[in-house]
């Protein structure tokens, strides 16, 4: 009976280490699965007021409800007008676990919505959207499942997907407008666009958006131990810093709010077009690019002091 007994106890605390210490690293696989989803002809282009970014709203919402990660509001859809369409944005949220650290929100963003149809290529009509941006929607899903389990960010840590971003970045806009009128504490927000495909011949991994105007790369560099994140001059050149959803937030705060992608207008050709499929991304390199930026949010929910500011 006291073998019996035993061996039920040690069989509990082996249930108990695997519940609380499972193996959270992302994987090619996980995105993979995400993507071929929210990419699939099924959603016909997920444009904003069509029953295909409906789908893919459905979609993130069952995810997030089986990660336990929470609406902010009363429910997981940010509901808004854009004339008569009704529009969207996803949003979910963790709360951090120190009592004064958690009123302070970190916000990790992607667009969600596409274009729907794009110039036909022989019977293909649907732009799917897969890198654009099906990739970087995969990405804060993986991100919320992860801090969902480790319940270690002492930070507050809201995940939003914006509807009716191709239409002049309207659902963060809406959002970003929204919780500055509710006085929220925003530390930073990091957006995630185009991160699909690697970059080639670069020294960094990928690059962020307005690059000079806080020290974001610098600390998430020193976070990692690494050269994640660069400048691409393309990027400056083009004004990539104003056209995505981060500008909303920096508008609305004025505080760190850039966007990280991959998408360095030459190893991708398929910008809004028809050829813009699931099988085209590189899983392992999104998985591994995740990861590590995982451990930088990681560090950045847990300092002391808002350690990532605006350069003057």
């Amino acid at each position: 009976m006291k073998k019996i007994i035993l061996l039920l106890v040690v069989l509990l605390i082996f249930s108990f280490s695997c519940t609380t210490n499972p193996n959270l690293e992302i994987t090619s696989t996980q995105l993979e699965e995400m993507v071929n989803y929210l990419a699939s002809d099924e959603l016909e282009g997920r444009k904003a007021g069509t029953d295909g970014i409906d789908k893919a709203a459905s979609f993130i919402q069952k995810h997030f409800q089986s990660y336990g990660v929470k609406p902010y509001f009363e429910t997981y859809r940010d509901s808004f007008k854009i004339k008569k369409i009704d529009a969207f944005n996803v949003i979910g949220f963790i709360e951090g676990n120190d009592p004064k650290l958690k009123n302070e929100v970190i916000i990790l963003g992607a667009h969600y919505d596409h274009i729907g149809a794009a110039k036909k290529v022989g019977d293909d009509k649907i732009a799917n959207g897969a890198n654009d941006n099906a990739a970087g929607t995969s990405a804060v899903m993986a991100m919320a499942n992860y801090f969902a389990v480790k319940k270690n960010n002492k930070r507050s840590i809201m995940f939003a997907l914006f509807s009716a971003e191709e239409m002049g970045l309207l659902g963060s806009k809406h959002l970003a407008k929204k919780l500055k009128d509710q006085n929220l504490d925003l530390y930073t927000m990091i957006n995630f666009e185009m991160i699909g495909v690697s970059m080639k011949d670069k020294n960094y991994e990928a690059y962020l958006t307005g690059y000079d105007l806080s020290n974001m790369a610098e600390k998430m560099n020193e976070y990692t131990n690494s050269n994640l994140l660069g400048l691409l001059p393309k990027a400056k050149e083009f004004n990539l810093f104003k056209r995505s959803d981060n500008h909303s937030f920096y508008k609305e705060f004025n505080l760190p709010s850039q966007t990280i992608s991959t998408f360095d207008f030459t190893n991708y050709d398929y910008y809004h077009q028809v050829g813009d499929e699931a099988q085209k991304m590189d899983y392992k390199h999104m998985a591994t690019l995740i990861n590590k930026i995982i451990l930088a949010i990681e560090i950045m929910s847990n300092t002391s002091t808002k350690e990532i500011k605006m350069n003057e």
